[in-house]
């Protein structure tokens, strides 16, 4: 897993969506209830920006077709039968950093 760090987020306790490009993906870093996520930033349904949306009930809204994705594991609502991908997040020294597999990673299975 390479770490990179995601410049110019300031993590004020407020709620937010931020997109970001890391490692050729385009990702989205949300603030939702004082727990951060970091999930795909395009939705698979109909290619929409998620970072347009908003968060209810732990998932990510899609703004076209309000189709839904889970903040911590990208899964998609029951009957949408897809997903985006999430990334893990973490904190160090005040600053976010996103955690991406590299392809070594799934050639070997590491996590």
């Amino acid at each position: 897993m390479k770490w990179y760090p995601i410049p110019g987020i300031e993590l004020t306790g407020k709620p937010f969506i931020h997109k970001v490009k890391v490692s050729g993906k385009g990702i989205i870093i949300i603030s939702y209830e004082d727990q951060l996520y970091a999930l795909g930033s395009t939705c698979p349904h109909a290619g929409a920006e998620l970072s347009g949306g908003w968060c209810k009930e732990g998932k990510i809204i899609c703004p076209f077709h309000r189709y839904s994705y889970d903040l911590q594991t990208g899964k998609g609502s029951p009957g949408q039968n897809d997903y985006v991908d999430s990334y893990p997040v973490e904190i160090r020294a005040g600053e976010v950093y996103v955690g991406i597999e590299t392809f070594w990673d799934r050639i070997l299975g590491k996590p």
